[in-house]
């Protein structure tokens, strides 16, 4: 049976109109909760690779090495990568967000979040891990982590949000996408040179943080300059 089923035409626009009101408040609610959050770093990855896997502890490394230095760490708020890095930056200097999902496999929200968040829409979330971003750390993930990875290169690649820096952790599990990227894409003339300068591909915790920090070292030297 289809969701609009028996209802009239008039029932229809209305359930659309107060789907924006909702839209309105979930956005607004979450633009409230962050509003002192400062600058951030929004970190993807999967949430089936749990304590015992090495990205997720390398996960747990990156968000406290982030979390010491006062910045803020993102992250879709459940369980796997996003809840290592939550809990390396939990009880840091810096704050442990987590913006959560609702899905029809339900998530479950992770315990180390000093603000957590539940949103119904996506495109709601979304904008709010670009709002604070001064860079995206992307781990090994699904069809969500390629999701907010490509988002970001196509903010950044058509210049709607200033050029922060996206670091892929995983050498081995990111090189054949890049391989495909060089090979196809970019020699199809889909995407350009430029394009592929876009993104960073390291293997520890360590080499991305350098690349966030320094950039956000960059952002307030320019900030003090205005």
């Amino acid at each position: 049976m289809s969701l609009y089923e028996g209802a009239s035409m008039v029932e229809r626009k209305m359930s659309e109109a107060w789907r924006v009101f909702r839209i309105q408040s979930e956005l607004v609610d979450g633009i409230e909760h962050l509003s002192k959050l400062g600058y951030a770093v929004s970190v993807y990855g999967s949430s089936q690779l749990h304590e015992d896997n090495h990205y997720s502890q390398q996960a747990e490394t990156l968000g406290r090495i982030l979390s010491a230095s006062g910045l803020a760490v993102i992250t879709g708020g459940g369980p796997g990568i996003m809840e290592a890095v939550n809990r390396g930056a939990f009880g840091g200097k810096g704050m442990s967000v987590g913006l959560n999902i609702d899905l029809p496999r339900e998530q479950v929200a992770n315990n180390y979040q000093d603000i957590s968040l539940d949103f119904r829409y996506f495109f709601v979330r979304k904008f709010l891990f670009v709002k604070h971003a001064v860079g995206f750390v992307i781990f090994p993930g699904g069809y969500g982590t390629m999701d907010e990875l490509f988002e970001a290169l196509t903010l950044v690649q058509t210049g709607k949000v200033d050029p922060f820096p996206i670091v892929l952790i995983g050498v081995s599990y990111w090189s054949g996408l890049i391989d495909w990227l060089q090979q196809t894409m970019l020699s199809e003339g889909c995407i350009t040179q430029d394009d592929m300068e876009l993104f960073h591909l390291v293997d520890t915790p360590e080499e991305a943080a350098d690349i966030v920090l320094r950039y956000h070292a960059r952002v307030l030297q320019d900030a003090e300059l205005i």
